[in-house]
Formats: C-alpha cells, structure tokens, sequence
C-alpha cells in the first residue's frame, strides 16, 4: 500500500512540474519569474521602461500600448496591455471586433465564435447606465511539444523504449491506451492560459485593455 502511494504521489508531482512549464506566453515570453527579468526581456523586444510610471511604452499589434507587469508573491502572474491613446466610441468598436477577428483566426488560439459587437450596439449607454462590460476571452493551445514529452515519460515509466516501437504492442492496443488516458491527464492538469481583453472607458473615451494571465501564478487564497 505504500509503495502504491508512493507511486501515486510521484506521478501528481510529476504531472504539476510539467503542467506548469506550459504556461501563457506574450510575445513568445513565458510569464513567469520575476519582475526584473520580465522587464529586461520585454525591452530587448524594444519596449522602454519609464521609471516614473513603472511601466513599459512601445508598438504592440499595430498599436501605441503601456504595458504593467504585475507579480503575486514575487512571481509574474499577468502582461497587462492598455491603449496608450484613447478614442471616440465609434472606433473602439473597430478595434475591439478587429482583436476579436485577430483571435478567432489565429491558429495559437481557441475561443467562442463570434464574439464581436454588432453595429447598432450603444457602448456609452449600456457602459453608464447598466454597468455592462464588453470582454473577450480566448485561449493560448497546449503546448504540443511538451505534452508530447510529458506522454512519453509517463510511458517510459510503464513501457520499455523497445516496447514503444514495437508496432505491434501499439496496434493491439497496450500502449495506444495509456498514451490516450496521459493525454486526457495532461490536458486536465494543465491550467488554462487565458488571454482577454475588454473596452474600459474614461471621461467618454476609450481604450482596449488586454490581459495575459499566468493561473498558476495568480492568488489562490493563500494569504487568508
């Protein structure tokens, strides 16, 4: 009996240590690690730091952006991304469902169909009077290059390497069992990697905010 639940714990330590290398990228970044070493790899993608403001300033997607990197416990656990100018309601809607199509057709990612706004939507008013937030959400894919790993070592653990290219085993269905079921493990231990954005307004402007989260980093309760 312990020998089993020795077993059991080092596959759910085995699968946390890979599940959290697959985390949410933002300029092929992963967020992760300190503040200081975050700001030094997104100046080395040209942005500036401001000192002052403690922010970055630079061209993201086509757009003048500031870009805060925000840590819990000393660990980066979120980019977030605001429009250094803000616009008139007309053209936030533009960019708002031009994000939405960037997304919806970019293959790193997976979301809800549609997820623009419709012509006769009045921002202003739905904003100030029924407090409605205009948000997005899609998700950065698994990391298929690390899930393959991942499958492969826990394999490795019940197979030989000679065993795995035997195709014979694979094909009467002793190994194509076990891959199935570690993906289904993988994918269940792996936290989602959010990326959203939404129209905040100010004084009757607007700008888009974006947020690239790291869950595993983020607050838990951990502090209460």
């Amino acid at each position: 009996m312990k020998k089993f639940l020795s077993v059991v714990l080092m596959l759910t330590l085995s699968v946390a240590m890979y599940a959290q290398k697959d985390v949410t990228k933002f300029l092929g970044i992963p967020i992760d690690g300190t503040k200081n070493a975050m700001i030094q790899k997104l100046k080395a993608k040209g942005f500036t730091y401001n000192s002052v403001t403690d922010m970055l300033e630079g061209e993201f997607n086509g757009s003048e952006v500031r870009i805060s990197v925000v840590t819990n416990r000393n660990k980066v656990y979120r980019i977030y991304v605001a429009d250094k100018y803000a616009c008139d309601e007309g053209y936030i809607k533009i960019r708002f469902n031009n994000l939405c199509r960037q997304f919806e057709n970019n293959d790193k990612y997976l979301g809800d169909n549609d997820q623009t706004l419709s012509d006769d939507e009045d921002i202003s008013y739905e904003i100030t009077v029924n407090n409605k937030r205009y948000e997005a959400i899609f998700f950065q894919k698994t990391d298929e290059e690390q899930k393959e790993k991942y499958v492969r070592d826990r394999l490795l653990e019940k197979y030989t390497a000679e065993q795995l290219a035997d195709t014979s085993q694979v094909m009467q269905g002793k190994v194509s069992c076990d891959e199935l079921i570690f993906r289904l493990d993988y994918i269940k231990n792996t936290k989602s990697k959010p990326v959203w954005f939404m129209i905040n307004q100010e004084y009757g402007r607007y700008r888009i905010l974006m947020y690239y989260d790291n869950e595993y980093n983020k607050s838990d309760g951990e502090d209460l």
